[in-house]
Order: C-alpha cells, then structure tokens, then sequence
C-alpha cells in the first residue's frame, strides 16, 4: 500500500477551541493525512477569553521535541511541513533550524508558511523579533506562504490597496522564485462589494479569488485555511483548486459558529467533514 501523504505540522496548541495545531489537524487527518503536531505553546485558551493559562514551550523542551523528531526520521518521510504560530523568538530561531535542516535533507519535501503575526485589528500580536526571524529565515525558505494583508504590508513596509500593491509587496519579500504567495483575506480597491477575496501570486502568474466576505472575525480562521491547503494539494489538487476548496470550507466553519453562537470556529459541519473525507482514497 501507498502510504498517506505526512505533514510535520509545528505551531500552537490548546486545550479549548480551534487555533493553531487545535484547528489544522483534524482537517489534514480528516483528509487521510498523517499528521505529526509539535507545539509551540501550549494554552487553555486563546486570548479572547477573561483568563488564559499555559505558556510558550520551554526552548529545550521544545528542542527535545524537534531532536526526537529527527531521531525518528520524520523530516525524510515527511512530504509537507507547515508553520504557523510562534511564541518566542527562541523558538522561531528553532523552527528556523529546523525546516532548512529538513528542507537540505529531503529536497522533495514542500515548505507551508503561515507567518502568524498580526491583523488589521489587533496589530502585531508578536514581539517584533519573532516577526523578524519570520521575514528573515522561515519565509525565505517556503514553497507557499499565507500572509494577511497586514502582514504582507508589516513585513514589506508596502501599503497594499491594490494588485500592483501586491507584487510589489511580494518583491520586498527575500522569497525564493518557485514560492507561491498566497494573500488571504484581500479587500482590494477593486474587489467586488461585498466579497473577499485571496490573491495567489507565483511563478506562473497571479489568481483572484473571491468568496462573500462575511461579517464574522473568529480565532482560528487562518489556521485553518492554512491546514485546508496542506489537504487539498496533498490530495492531488492545484493550489487554486485548493484555495476554492479552503475559502469555501472556512466560510462553512465560520457559518456553522456563527450559528451555535460559538466565539471559535467549529469543524464539525456534516458538509465540511464530508467534503474533507471525500478527498481521501477509499
């Protein structure tokens, strides 16, 4: 038998809610991944709640979780990684090590970059030196990377209103040229009323795609997309193929929260499940 497609998934972790490795893992297995989750923090909660509890790991701690990955050949099996949340500059600079580490070990393997810094409302929401070692180390070696437009633009200094805004803002990235940057979250000058939309500038061209823009902010939302897009190109799906497919799922996830009057996103929708088990072979 073939075995599953292996993603090496490195970012948060809670124990109530969605965020993080609490949100992209049960679509990845959901889509007959194999999926090995390394914490960076570990939380009760995200912040939004009166009391969080939990820290960032320890740097050796989570340096001995790295060194039994490796011992375990999981960077040779694996066909994915995917980073995401960071809570010391520590342990960015670990990561770091980490996926170019695997990256020079096993060239086939494919680099998901999700540079979890910041939003529109909030801000930044990391030390500036964990944003740093995101601009400086991680992004330079993604094969596919999903900033916010916040993000983009902290990152670059580049205003970003508009497609032009996005090159440009992608040129002030050190990314390599296969990289495909995907800018999620998108409310350009020209996008439709009433729409959002992500952006997919690579190689071989831009593509927009918009989706309803609903009016709904939850913890998570990013997270998941990020997760969604691991699935579907590991099951075979183009990036913008797997884009329509994460938009749409997200915005499913979102309405079914909205709907339980959940302050996280839900994955437990029939139609999301099932779509995601649908992707898996029998």
């Amino acid at each position: 038998m073939t075995p599953p497609p292996f993603v090496i998934s490195i970012q948060s972790q809670v124990v109530f809610g969605h965020v993080g490795n609490s949100a992209a893992l049960f679509p990845m297995q959901a889509a007959g991944l194999e999926v090995a989750a390394i914490p960076t923090v570990i939380f009760s909660n995200t912040p939004d709640y009166p009391t969080l509890r939990g820290r960032a790991l320890d740097p050796d701690l989570f340096a001995d979780l790295l060194l039994g990955a490796q011992e375990r050949g999981l960077p040779q099996r694996a066909d994915y990684i995917l980073t995401g949340y960071i809570g010391s500059v520590e342990v960015a600079r670990k990561v770091a090590d980490f996926v170019a580490g695997a990256k020079a070990a096993n060239p086939r393997l494919i680099y998901l970059c999700d540079p979890v810094m910041g939003d529109a409302g909030p801000g930044l929401y990391v030390p500036e030196a964990i944003a740093d070692v995101m601009r400086d180390r991680l992004l330079p070696l993604a094969d596919i990377a999903t900033p916010n437009p916040f993000e983009l633009s902290w990152l670059t200094g580049h205003r970003v209103a508009t497609l032009a805004d996005l090159g440009a803002a992608r040129e002030g990235l050190s990314l390599p040229e296969r990289t495909q940057l995907i800018v999620t979250g998108c409310r350009l000058e020209d996008t439709a009323p009433g729409q959002i939309e992500s952006v997919r500038l690579g190689p071989d061209g831009t593509s927009r795609h918009p989706t309803p823009h609903l009016p709904i902010a939850l913890p998570g939302t990013g997270d998941l997309f990020a997760g969604l897009i691991v699935a579907g190109v590991a099951r075979g799906l183009g990036l913008p193929a797997a884009i329509e497919m994460a938009q749409s799922l997200t915005s499913r996830a979102l309405t079914h929260a909205q709907a339980l009057g959940a302050g996280e996103v839900v994955l437990t929708e029939p139609e999301f499940r099932h779509t995601l088990l649908t992707l898996a072979p029998d």
